[in-house]
């Protein structure tokens, strides 16, 4: 039975296709696919004929919104001898447009008071506005101008590649930590595309033409491979109002069929070492994990900050506190749509080399496959996890983000109440099965960063 919000919306959707006419595109018509609870309000589905989704929080807290744009493309989706062309194309959607001149797209958002960004990873990209309540047909029309009418000649793309180069020497190149993560993911990964980073090998970077642009932009950023996510303070008709007449005349792309290769079983640890300008040795752990959608995934979160979450954690306490070797430590473990890794990161004290780190790492988890955690450590790691989810949607741009991402990666706009309730469930036991059946030595990658000499 249909509830009266449903009727409701469709009702809407029916006469926001009535005024567009009777000989309107089926590009620019609405189909309402209903809604996801979201604490205490729903996340609206909406889709164009064109395949454009749309996903609409109203929040009236503040005066604002934010606008976000993710479109379902990430490193994943490159081939060898192209990699670095999504976060590439980070760059260049700031770029000039048929509509506007180079720098035109930031001044208009600085002139309306807007905060605006952007981000690429492996399985996803996306660009956000957070503006003032009235600012909302802007937001329209510099997303849809920079969706359809990206100027990509030579000029243009010359100078994003040597602005991204550099960007690449100094995160990666120049950077320990860069250039020890990369490792780690080249040498865990053989088949599967997390094999290679976010932001390209510098060979791919500096040999991408016009032509490589024009297609990979005709392909990804097509609207059958977008969503966009409006939280905060709107009118929902203005927003599908708005949205249909910026959007619909937009052509869906023909989307490739993604060919991804599982990563095959590891069958044996791997080291690396490197030798960089750093004042001590570093250690840095991979172990197999779970794709985000897994049930695991969730429970090894739980793990993850009983052993590395804050000061009361058994890491601090065992190598910063007892030991006294280690000055810097974390764990975290991969949010890929694929199985990625359980990454461990401790950098030794002057004095502290990778021996005595991974001696006590070492113990500390042959310990928690032995030995149930307490009730105590329990609780603080869930209250940890929880807190941070709920901070991750105290703003409208948080929600967005939350709404967005989950929504590319899982499908499910509201799962991060899942995951909350996930890890409300997790006991002791489940800790210790998936310590068992994660953490183990013969499937792990370990990259040793040593000092340079003197």
């Amino acid at each position: 039975m249909m509830t009266r919000d449903a009727v409701k919306r469709l009702k809407e959707v029916e006469k926001q296709n009535l005024a567009a006419g009777g000989d309107a595109k089926p590009n620019t018509l609405w189909i309402y696919e209903g809604a996801v609870p979201f604490a205490d309000s729903a996340v609206q589905r909406y889709r164009l004929g064109n395949g454009l989704r749309l996903l609409v929080l109203v929040d009236k807290s503040a005066p604002v919104f934010s606008y976000m744009t993710w479109f379902n493309v990430g490193s994943r989706n490159e081939k060898p001898g192209k990699t670095g062309l999504a976060h590439l194309f980070e760059h260049l959607m700031f770029n000039e447009t048929e509509g506007l001149k180079a720098g035109e797209f930031d001044r208009k958002l600085e002139e309306n008071g807007a905060e605006s960004n952007a981000a690429t990873w492996v399985d996803w990209t996306y660009y956000y506005e957070s503006l003032p309540s009235d600012r909302l047909a802007l937001a329209v029309k510099l997303e849809s101008e920079r969706m359809a009418r990206l100027v990509l000649r030579e000029p243009q793309i010359a100078s994003e590649k040597e602005v991204v180069a550099n960007e690449r020497r100094y995160r990666v190149d120049d950077d320990v930590e860069g250039t020890a993560n990369e490792l780690l993911y080249k040498t865990a990964f053989t088949r599967h595309p997390y094999h290679w980073p976010t932001i390209g090998w510098m060979s791919d970077i500096l040999g991408f033409t016009p032509e490589d642009c024009a297609s990979f932009y005709r392909t990804f950023y097509a609207p059958n491979n977008a969503t966009i996510v409006v939280v905060g303070d709107v009118r929902e008709a203005d927003v599908l109002a708005k949205i249909a007449a910026a959007y619909g005349a937009m052509p869906p792309s023909t989307l490739p069929v993604e060919d991804t290769h599982p990563e095959p079983p590891q069958g044996g640890e791997r080291r690396e070492r490197i030798v960089k300008p750093t004042t001590t040795e570093k250690v840095m752990l991979g172990y197999r994990g779970p794709a985000l959608g897994d049930a695991d995934h969730a429970t090894l979160s739980v793990l993850n900050e009983v052993l590395f979450g804050g000061r009361a954690s058994r890491m601090h306490r065992a190598l910063v506190i007892d030991e006294e070797i280690a000055s810097d430590l974390r764990g975290w473990v991969s949010t890929f749509r694929d199985p990625g890794l359980y990454e461990m990161y401790v950098s030794a004290r002057e004095g502290k080399n990778a021996d005595d780190i991974e001696r006590v790492l070492s113990t500390q988890l042959a310990l928690v496959k032995e030995t149930p955690v307490t009730d105590e450590e329990l609780a603080r790691a869930k209250a940890r996890l929880e807190l941070g989810v709920l901070q991750g949607l105290d703003t409208t741009s948080g929600k967005a983000e939350q709404i967005g991402f989950y929504e590319t990666v899982l499908g499910d706009p509201a799962a991060a109440f899942r995951r909350l309730d996930a890890y409300r469930r997790v006991g002791p036991g489940d800790l210790l099965r998936v310590a068992r059946r994660y953490l183990v030595d013969g499937e792990r990658t370990v990259v040793r960063i040593h000092p340079e000499a003197s």
